[in-house]
This record gives C-alpha cells, sequence and structure tokens, in this order.
C-alpha cells in the first residue's frame, strides 16, 4: 500500500499505537451498498466510509462520512 501525502509522519501516525483513540467499527450492507460505520447507539451509526457501492453514490450527501444512518438490525 502507498500513501502520498505532504503531513510529515510523525503527525500522520501520531496516537496509531493509543487503544482509546482506535475506533470500534462494523461493516454492514444495506441498500446494495458495503458501508464501514462506528456503532454510536440506539441503532444509529456514523458512517466512516463507503467500501462497495455504485460510483454515483459517493455523490449522494446523505452518505457523507460523519452522517448519522440507522443500522439494520
Amino acid at each position: 500500500m502507498t500513501f502520498h501525502t505532504i503531513l510529515p509522519l510523525e503527525i500522520v501516525l501520531d496516537g496509531i499505537d493509543d487503544p482509546k483513540r482506535m475506533r470500534r467499527t462494523v461493516e454492514i450492507r444495506t441498500g446494495g451498498m458495503l458501508l464501514e460505520v462506528e456503532p454510536v447507539g440506539d441503532g444509529c451509526g456514523r458512517i466512516v466510509r463507503l467500501l462497495d457501492c455504485p460510483l454515483d453514490s459517493y455523490l449522494n450527501p446523505e452518505l457523507n462520512p460523519g452522517n448519522l444512518i440507522r443500522m439494520p438490525l
């Protein structure tokens, strides 16, 4: 994997070993898409990223990372 950035490596990797900063995420399939979601409670989750979906899904503002969605049971 190649990672290109203009930031110093110390900034990019800051806190990578801190377990408190690590997010617990799950992969869910909804509407024919595979999403990485961070559960926040009450059956809701915060979108972390889109993993497998049609290309036009990236333009849907409802699927922006950080948005809350209802998680399927």
